[in-house]
């Protein structure tokens, strides 16, 4: 019996409440229903109070398919529209009020109520579905946190954005363009609107009060594009090149860059050195995340125990903070944030920001490449079959008040062939001292398994930090850098400029090698270098094929899987080829355990404890180590059965993840065909 004859059954026997569940379950799961059915499902919900939205879904799925159009669209303009149409008429009549009132809009024909061209149905409380002339569309939130163009590609002249309908994108732009009295120069935001009206049919979602009150916006509606750009010494007497430059003001930064660490040698440190010196972002290298931490943690503490502006100068003095003014402002702050001290930590001296245009219509973004020593997954299978990747360091990022405070969030994750990376990490990681400068050893982990574990590729669609993000392939920079970086700096929404066709390390361009003759720069050579030494074709084999469905999304080919069916078997004698990365696991493994071993016996002696050891120090080192390796090895078969279908990855609360797009690159600016 299927889910939803299931509800239909208990529905008979007069269990309401638990027909609804088995018919809202029904929906939920997708299962194989037919339109009839569905439509049942959904007005059984509606009736009995329960969850609207997956009722509200399956109404609309069904009027797009052409089913039941007429009564899916009567159902949802009873349950969803006219109930809202009072309240979608106020918030159209107070944006009209607000519009008339302002200096710079220059039209007052608004279309009654009754005649605009689109209905707005609330899906929920922040998102509707638009219908025009009958025609239902997508559920649309005009709030999502995404900047869907490049406004800010030409900053010679004032910005000039067409049809902006979306809330966010709005305030994006009243947030970053600084005033015309800031910058010296006339600097509005002309905003043109090509349908008036479309532009008043939008009144009844976008709130334009907020936006208003600070005056940068002008409207030229149609024809009135013509008076772009005003002339404001001429039209309203004035003289804009009379107002001194502001230096930049701390919550003037408000955008974020965020570069991920998808895992070790994904090329990050390129990305880095390109983007460095614009004129536009404060840039700085990769900075460990715990140290980032701590710093912010430090000056929080100094600046709460601070009794008053002079002492806080003399303790940050200019060794540490040449622009004195940016911690006295930072203290004077009224509920001052993590994000607040991590900006200003960033604009302590000219290191950082010599390179940024003063005078620049917009304030500057902060480029953030936090770092973490070891990225630790695990991947769990739920009851359905599904599984949910777990990492404790993205937690940290998703929760890090830092990143919750950037009201506008830019996400890019340099990705490089999964199985180069692999090899570099393991050599860099080789070439490294056994001891690390406090004492302990440097154990190498299963790199195999964190690789095919760790899937920072795939965007959770419920977390803020990854709604706008794309991933940028490092062969992509290296073989078509004009092509990629034009449209890396399309996506954060910066000005392509000279600065980004070399490499520079705080605006001081770099050479092609460095001391140890490792290639920097453009230079191709670590597109094509494998590391064969530090990797075996099985190591390499198997996170190929547990990673196919990447490989196949980021236009990657095969190079190690040739093809062949991947059962127990094959799994099993592929792990016995694993002959690097367990010689590398042993070595360090049975220096940490018998570092671990001699502490743990000297604390016995310090305690007083005289106990009879069955084993050697090396001995007992060697065991634990051993049931290490055991145990990495099993780990290894339980996620190769549990990749092997190709099952689907889901967040914590069960949503599906997606792979986050791939940033693309305009054919007529590439040097070379695409990598593969």
């Amino acid at each position: 019996m299927t889910t939803i004859e299931m509800a239909r059954r208990l529905a008979q026997l007069g269990q309401a409440e638990k027909a609804r569940e088995g018919f809202e379950l029904a929906l939920r799961t997708q299962e194989e229903l037919s339109p009839a059915d569905k439509m049942e499902a959904a007005l059984f919900v509606l009736h009995f109070g329960g969850e609207y939205k997956i009722a509200y879904r399956a109404l609309l799925e069904l009027n797009h398919e052409g089913v039941y159009r007429e009564e899916t669209a009567g159902i949802m303009t009873e349950a969803f529209y006219q109930p809202n149409q009072k309240l979608l008429r106020s918030h159209y009549e107070n944006n009209c009020k607000q519009l008339k009132k302002y200096k710079y809009f220059f039209r007052n024909d608004f279309l009654p109520f009754e005649e605009l061209p689109i209905q707005f149905y609330p899906f929920d409380d922040r998102t509707y579905i638009p219908c025009r002339k009958g025609e239902l569309g997508e559920v649309t939130d005009y709030s999502e946190p995404v900047v869907t163009r490049n406004f800010f590609r030409n900053l010679e002249n004032p910005i000039l954005a067409q049809d902006v309908y979306s809330q966010y994108e709005l305030e994006y732009l009243n947030d970053n363009v600084r005033p015309s009295e800031w910058v010296g120069r006339e600097n509005h935001i002309y905003l043109h609107y090509t349908d008036w009206a479309e532009f008043c049919a939008y009144l009844q979602v976008i709130n334009w009060r907020k936006i208003l009150a600070d005056e940068k916006v002008i409207f030229l509606i149609g024809q009135e594009a013509a008076r772009y750009p005003i002339d404001f010494k001429e039209e309203y007497g004035i003289d804009y090149s009379r107002f001194p430059v502001k230096p930049i003001g701390l919550r003037e930064i408000n955008r974020l860059v965020w570069q991920t660490q998808l895992s070790y040698h994904n090329g990050g440190d390129f990305f880095n050195e390109v983007l460095d010196g614009h004129p536009n972002l404060i840039c700085t290298s990769s900075i460990m995340y715990e140290t980032m931490e701590k710093t912010i943690d430090d000056i929080r503490s100094t600046l709460d125990d601070a009794k008053n502006s002079r002492e806080i100068v003399e303790v940050f003095d200019e060794a540490d903070w040449g622009d004195s003014r940016m911690i006295q402002e930072l203290y004077r702050l009224r509920d001052r944030t993590d994000k607040d001290i991590l900006v200003a930590f960033f604009c302590r001296d000219a290191e950082h920001t010599h390179t940024l245009d003063p005078a620049a219509r917009i304030a500057p973004a902060i480029m953030f490449q936090p770092h973490f020593g070891h990225v630790a997954t695990n991947l769990v299978g739920d009851s359905q079959g599904r599984a949910i990747m777990t990492s404790t360091q993205y937690d940290e990022i998703c929760n890090s008040p830092i990143f919750k405070n950037f009201k506008y969030i830019k996400t890019f994750t340099p990705m490089r062939r999964i199985t180069t990376s692999y090899a570099a990490a393991i050599r860099f990681m080789a070439d490294q001292p056994e001891y690390l400068p406090n004492g302990k050893v440097g154990v190498i982990r299963d790199e195999v398994i964190a690789r095919v574990s760790f899937r920072g590729f795939m965007k959770d669609p419920q977390e803020r930090v990854f709604k706008d993000s794309v991933v940028v392939r490092f062969e992509d920079a290296k073989l078509n850098p004009t092509a990629t970086f034009h449209a890396l700096a399309e996506f954060l929404d910066l000005p392509y400029t000279d600065t980004m066709k070399y490499c520079s390390f705080n605006g001081e361009r770099m050479e092609k090698y460095s001391e140890d003759g490792v290639a920097e720069g453009f230079d191709t050579g670590a597109v094509y270098r494998t590391h064969d030494d530090f990797a075996t074709d099985a190591e390499r084999c198997y996170i190929e094929y547990f990673l196919r469905d990447a490989y196949q999304y980021y236009g990657y080919d095969f190079h190690y899987y040739k093809g062949e069916v991947m059962d127990e078997d094959r799994v099993r004698e592929l792990t016995k080829g694993f002959t690097v990365i367990d010689h590398y696991m042993r070595k360090t493994l049975s220096l940490g355990y018998q570092k671990a071993v001699e502490h743990n016996r000297d604390e016995d002696k310090k305690a007083g404890l005289s106990p009879e050891y069955a084993e050697t120090i090396e001995e007992e080192a060697q065991r634990v180590m051993e049931e290490e390796m055991a145990e990495a090895q099993a780990k290894r078969l339980f996620v190769a059965n549990l990749l092997t279908e190709g099952i689907t990855l889901v967040n914590v609360n069960g949503q599906p993840l997606a792979f986050t797009p791939m940033l693309q690159l305009d054919p007529a600016l590439m040097e070379q065909p695409l990598y593969h």
